[in-house]
């Protein structure tokens, strides 16, 4: 209700909520009833329950509608409304609760829904506050391309771009992490980092500055590049956004971030006509709040 209460609050819209189970439903029907102010904030209930729960709450005026449908139970009916909803304009941002991510994913990109563009790229952007870092930090990609090519990878530039401007960095700087700031011709994180640098020194990404290939080490510390003796470079020590060169090494830094160093986090989904949320059903509720606040901020 908190959470509901400051969401409603900062955005000026209320609420919908939709209950994938009975139980949920009685508890949200619940909160309701005992909660005047929270009935302020919510536009309607909606929900699978049993026969008794349902007209007792619809008596009440409490639930404003049911949904009898197999796929519900499966949590997908629950992400066709919501994308429908931010599709016709009744909301601004989309967000992922405890529907499992395939499904959230499969709203996303189902092409009658008409959130994702045709030939799109869709790509998952964080940002992150680490505790012994001066800034914060945009990365990509973590949670949706598996292994983005090197066309995907001027598009999520981007988006990192478009993120740190979000925050106030008018000019990102932009770290495209291999595994060493040498640049190896078999690897082809390195030869993709030293081609996308080269693009931005050209102007041909836009207002970014951008250098690869650069280890995660000499990326984030100044004096780890000055040990290895790298010179010249406009990123090194103090990036803005970092780009990894796949799911894994991205999601793995995101999580040791998360764990480890225990920084703040949000994160978006970016390439849709409106800022998706995409947060893990484990995040916390200031993860999942700032977020929320960064997709609004997007879709200002």
């Amino acid at each position: 209700p908190g959470t509901l209460r400051e969401t409603a609050a900062a955005s000026g819209q209320k609420a919908v909520i939709l209950a994938e189970s009975p139980e949920i439903l009685a508890e949200a029907a619940g909160l309701l009833g005992d909660d005047s102010l929270l009935q302020d904030d919510t536009e309607g209930l909606y929900g699978r329950g049993s026969t008794m729960t349902i007209f007792n709450e619809l008596d009440k005026g409490l639930i404003s509608g049911i949904c009898v449908t197999d796929e519900f139970k499966r949590g997908y009916t629950g992400v066709q409304l919501a994308v429908q909803a931010v599709v016709d304009g009744r909301a601004d941002v989309l967000m992922k609760g405890l529907v499992s991510t395939d499904k959230y994913m499969r709203g996303i990109l189902n092409k009658d829904a008409g959130l994702f563009p045709p030939k799109g790229t869709l790509s998952h952007v964080s940002v992150i506050e680490l505790p012994d870092y001066d800034k914060l930090l945009c990365i990509a990609d973590v949670a949706v391309i598996p292994q983005p090519d090197f066309k995907q990878k001027t598009v999520i530039i981007g988006y990192l771009a478009k993120t740190a401007r979000l925050l106030g960095v008018d000019t990102p700087k932009v770290a495209c992490i291999a595994p060493s700031e040498q640049l190896l011709p078999s690897v082809v994180s390195s030869t993709d980092g030293a081609l996308l640098a080269k693009m931005a020194d050209r102007g041909q990404l836009g207002k970014v500055i951008v250098d690869g290939p650069l280890s995660l080490d000499v990326a984030l510390y100044k004096e780890v590049a000055e040990h290895k003796k790298v010179t010249g470079s406009r990123v090194a020590g103090e990036p803005d956004c970092l780009l990894f060169p796949n799911i894994e090494s991205g999601n793995v830094f995101f999580k040791a971030a998360s764990h480890l160093a225990h920084a703040e986090l949000a994160a978006m989904v970016m390439g849709t006509k409106v800022p998706c949320v995409l947060t893990s059903r484990g995040d916390t509720p200031q993860t999942k709040k700032y977020s929320i606040a960064l997709a609004c901020l997007a879709a200002k």
